[in-house]
């Protein structure tokens, strides 16, 4: 079922939603829209992209509940489950909120501009030079931070790694 977009506001609240609701420590890591919209360089979102790790007890059912409550699209993704995970990801995920038991932090930007460069939409690479601009990304780190994970594209039949090295390489030359 379509529900409305989620503006900083929303987001917010689900992240005090989650930390109320939830009976156990673990983390959740904010992606794309989510981070867009709380930075500030969105105003809204259709969806509230999210990863758990640790995976706090109770939180499939807070999140249920605020899908409801805040009429809200809220999905179980990030950009390990598109590309291979960046090494070191969890130290650069910025933290936003420590609420209840429940730490929020931005996933990597890295990991998220590489994730958004390999999909190639208009509204993903605009979200990468957001990121430039803001100073979340600076485009040389985003290229060595592919060559990390080149050899492990394998392990992503989806992606032509010949294709998503020319992308991010293009990327970088026209940031």
């Amino acid at each position: 079922m379509p529900r409305a977009p989620s503006d900083a506001s929303k987001v917010r609240e689900l992240m005090r939603l989650l930390g109320e609701r939830t009976q156990g420590d673990g983390c959740v890591y904010l992606v794309g829209g989510a981070s867009a919209v709380i930075i500030g360089w969105r105003d809204s979102t259709i969806d509230v992209d999210v990863k758990l790790d640790p995976e706090p007890e109770g939180i499939f059912k807070a999140i249920a509940e605020a899908k409801e409550t805040l009429d809200m699209n809220i999905e179980l993704a990030a950009p390990d489950d598109f590309i291979p995970p960046l090494p070191g990801w969890k130290d650069r995920s910025p933290f936003i909120a420590k609420v209840g038991r429940v730490e929020v932090h931005h996933y990597d930007f890295y990991a998220q501009a590489l994730a958004k460069v390999e999909r190639g939409h208009q509204l993903d690479i605009a979200d990468v030079q957001a990121m430039i601009d803001r100073g979340l990304v600076e485009p040389n780190k985003l290229l060595r931070f592919y060559h990390t994970i080149e050899a492990d594209l394998l392990r992503y039949p989806a992606i032509e790694p010949d294709a998503f090295r020319a992308q991010v390489e293009r990327f970088v030359r026209n940031a």
